[in-house]
C-alpha cells in the first residue's frame, strides 16, 4: 500500500473530502461510484468497474492493468496485434 501523505477529518456525519489530485488520478467523476473494501486495520476504496471500459459488456469480464475488459474486446485486441 503507498501512502500519499493526505489526511482527511471525518465530520459528525461521517464523511470526508476525497483530495481532488486523488479523484484525477482515479478518473472519478462527480457520478462516479466506489467500492469500499476493509482488510484488517484498513479502509479500501476502489472506482467500481463492473463492465468492460470498452464496450460496457458487463458479463465475462476480466481485469487487465487494473481495468475490465470482457473476452469479446480481448479477442478484438489479440486480432489487431497480428
Amino acid at each position: 500500500m503507498k501512502s500519499t501523505g493526505i489526511v482527511r477529518r471525518i465530520d459528525a456525519l461521517g464523511r470526508f473530502v476525497l483530495p481532488i489530485e486523488l479523484r484525477r488520478l482515479l478518473e472519478l467523476d462527480t457520478d462516479s461510484s466506489i467500492e469500499i473494501f476493509t482488510e484488517e486495520d484498513a479502509v479500501i476504496l476502489k472506482k467500481y468497474q463492473p463492465a468492460c471500459v470498452f464496450c460496457g459488456e458487463a458479463k465475462d469480464v476480466t481485469q487487465y492493468m487494473g481495468r475490465n475488459v470482457c473476452a469479446k474486446c480481448i479477442d478484438t485486441l489479440a486480432q489487431l496485434k497480428k
